[in-house]
């Protein structure tokens, strides 16, 4: 019987662990000069971050056999530079012609991310998705459930999961640096939103642009250049503002490092009146978490936004970060750097031993995970990624269904205490989008 390309990569794999053994040079190396042997990798979304994400591909394990774009000039310079790649202004139809793909990254407008993803895992094909994964709840559930159905590997794209300094927060709270913790703040001073709503006045779409396709399962509006190429996240029918734009980036190390579940609360504030089109400036969500059994207070801010215990302690006022408030001592991170509160008590704190392995590379570990047939796993799974965007899209329910606090049952998946919250769980799609 044939192996396929991905069979093929995962006997591979057990063959270099064996040679290893036995000391002769990995096959690794001779596969990267074998276009034939990598991994077929379709990538929807090209311009933007969806040309980082390209950029950030292991290479020597991938081959772009496909790309994806609404836009033909944007198809025409990536393909330029991935002359044997098929290209596609439509998904549908690349998943029609392309029957020997063996892996799919998505990096389009959050709007899309679902529909895509789940053609692509309905086929067995691994998937790699950008955050906030999906556009509503009832999108994110389902691609929980078909990735876990067709046990495949799934990544979502908060690459900062990988870099060494989240690995030392969390090893720092986990080894209770700081004691127990108390509450948590994550901030972030971007300000997706605040838009004016769209004006009435009728434009042409660009001949090089494909409008019907950019809108895929959203509802029919009118072309408008406001919403691209990227002003569309501070509109609700294609994003959520801020909190869709870097709440899964900043949210995802109180996440990893308290282990948390669903929120039990959600409650969303701005101080604005809330459009129905247009997503709001300077949001701030308190979120109530069961955990280690007692409620865990957890405040998103954005824009000009910020936890008040700045000032009161005077902490460093980063434009976007995280403090871990704990009964001993306070944390405060952003990307790259850690400070520990108060500065004398902690001056010659011996920090713990790291414990936490470095990523081989946020797009390499779901590469390797797909070639070792899931022996590995990737951190940012749909089942994590899936909770924790989860939580990001709740807090945009919150303000949609008029700044109120929400009570949540998880298992369910349903607002107990405001029915008129649970229609903005689910999308309703155009015809011929579905998923």
């Amino acid at each position: 019987m044939a192996l396929n390309r991905r069979q093929f990569l995962k006997t591979s794999a057990l063959s270099a662990a064996a040679t290893c053994v036995s000391g002769f040079a990995s096959p690794y190396v001779a596969r990267a000069n074998n276009a034939s042997s990598k991994l077929n990798i379709a990538v929807i979304g090209i311009g933007g971050r969806g040309a980082g994400n390209i950029n950030e591909l292991p290479h020597d394990l991938v081959n772009i056999a496909a790309l994806c774009d609404v836009d033909e000039k944007t198809l025409e310079s990536q393909g330029a530079k991935y002359k044997d790649a098929k290209r596609f202004y439509d998904y549908r139809t690349m998943f029609d012609e392309m029957k020997d793909l063996d892996c799919v990254l998505v990096s389009g407008p959050d709007h899309t991310h679902a529909v895509q993803s789940l053609a692509a895992m309905k086929r067995g094909i691994p998937c790699f998705c950008e955050k906030p994964l999906a556009h509503d709840v009832a999108e994110i559930r389902a691609m929980q459930k078909v990735a876990k159905e067709k046990n495949l590997a799934t990544q979502m794209g908060t690459v900062i999961h990988a870099t060494e300094n989240y690995r030392r927060v969390v090893e720092l709270v986990q080894a209770g640096a700081i004691g127990e913790t108390q509450e948590v703040h994550v901030w972030c001073g971007k300000g997706w939103g605040g838009y004016p709503e769209p004006s009435k006045e009728k434009f042409e779409v660009p001949k090089h642009f494909h409008w019907d396709e950019w809108l895929g399962p959203a509802q029919w509006i009118d072309y408008n250049p406001c919403y691209v190429p990227a002003r569309w996240r501070g509109y609700w029918p294609f994003g959520t503002g801020t909190f869709g734009d870097m709440a899964c980036h900043l949210m995802d190390l109180p996440f990893w490092a308290l282990d948390l579940q669903y929120p039990k609360t959600i409650e969303a504030t701005c101080d604005t009146e809330i459009s129905p089109m247009c997503c709001p400036l300077d949001v701030e969500c308190r979120y109530e978490f069961d955990w280690n059994g007692k409620t865990l207070p957890l405040t998103w801010y954005d824009g000009k936004r910020r936890p008040k215990v700045i000032a009161e302690k005077n902490l460093a006022n980063l434009g976007m970060g995280v403090i871990f408030v704990g009964d001993e001592g306070i944390l405060e991170a952003d990307y790259g750097t850690i400070r520990l509160y108060p500065t004398d008590k902690y001056e010659k704190y011996e920090r713990p031993a790291k414990s936490i392995p470095s990523s081989a590379g946020h797009h390499r570990e779901w590469i390797n995970s797909i070639i070792d047939g899931g022996k590995s796993t990737p951190l940012c799974n749909f089942e994590y990624a899936g909770r924790l965007s989860e939580a990001v899209q709740l807090g945009a329910v919150s303000l949609r269904a008029g700044k109120v606090k929400l009570e949540w049952d998880a298992k369910a998946m349903k607002v107990v205490n405001n029915a008129d919250a649970n229609k903005f769980l689910q999308t309703e799609y155009r015809e011929g989008w579905e998923v």
